[in-house]
């Protein structure tokens, strides 16, 4: 996070502070030049982070893919883009957008 030069800083470190206090089995490490929290041992959330703005959080189930026959998520907020059965986005635009969503 010190040497991050990114548009939406103060926001990443928000949602970094937010994701690591939701539970206290979550760890995070740099996956694809970006944040990435575990849990359980699997890579659950990683930061996509475009140079020129805006940002992403991909939620999955690990970095290879697992049997999807009984997984479910349900999503109650309608912000996840559904990629693949076992992957999904929230695209935030601008801080404006972070705030919103």
């Amino acid at each position: 996070m010190l040497a991050l030069d990114h548009p939406l800083r103060e926001d990443i470190g928000a949602m970094r502070s937010a994701i690591l206090a939701s539970n206290e089995g979550i760890s995070e490490h740099i996956k694809w030049n970006a944040l990435s929290f575990c849990y359980g041992g699997d890579d659950r959330v990683t930061f996509r982070l475009p140079p020129k703005g805006g940002l992403q959080l991909i939620f999955h189930r690990g970095a290879k893919v697992k049997d999807s026959q009984d997984f479910m998520f349900e999503d109650g907020t309608g912000l996840l883009q559904w990629l693949a059965v076992d992957r999904a986005v929230v695209t935030f635009g601008d801080a404006r957008d972070v705030t919103a969503k």
